[in-house]
């Protein structure tokens, strides 16, 4: 199996904070934003052109993201200026929901979001976070135990003990092996 990264699949401002990988900054720049929002293709609307306000809006909900879940991690409030960050970014664009009725027969209440897309791509990530900050598994979160890795995942299993068992578990494995046969501790 061939893994790339970004990873993705967790849950989205797990993801995000996932593009600040040990590898470097995935969302540097427009292309490299781009290239992540095709990767979460379904997750959030669609951005028809990424510029420097989408790269700096998104990078800014990844900064208050990452204080904000390492407090309620430990059972702390987050810092107020982290809530005050991620709160402007949801009020920026607020959700409603339009009614629609559909081929099927069945009404659906879909949530759309105005304003400009940096805003709008803010909002929807600063409200994923939200999310996972108010869900009952926050304190479940992982870091990946590879000694080089820095990928956060909120596990399906409890014994769950690396981002990607077959990139880093099998680097785990290949280590302590060597480390076995050559005499040494494993690291």
């Amino acid at each position: 199996m061939t893994v790339t990264f970004p990873l993705t699949g967790e849950p989205l401002a797990l993801d995000l904070l996932n593009t600040e990988a040990a590898t470097g900054d995935l969302v540097a720049d427009p292309a490299g934003l781009a290239a992540w929002l095709a990767a979460q293709a379904g997750r959030l609307t669609p951005v028809a052109a990424v510029g420097t306000a989408e790269v700096a809006a998104v990078r800014a909900v990844r900064e208050a993201a990452r204080p904000a879940l390492d407090a309620v991690r430990r059972g702390e409030g987050p810092p107020a200026g982290v809530l005050r960050v991620l709160n402007e970014a949801l009020a920026a664009a607020p959700s409603y929901r339009v009614l629609a009725w559909t081929e099927e027969g069945g009404t659906v209440a879909a949530a759309h979001r105005g304003g400009e897309p940096a805003r709008r791509l803010a909002a929807e990530l600063a409200e994923a976070v939200a999310e996972l900050l108010t869900d009952p598994r926050v304190g479940q979160v992982r870091e990946c135990e590879a000694h080089d890795c820095v990928l956060l995942f909120l596990p399906a299993h409890p014994r769950r003990r690396w981002c990607v068992a077959s990139v880093c578990g099998n680097r785990a494995r290949v280590a302590r092996y060597y480390a076995r046969h050559k005499g040494d501790t494993p690291a």
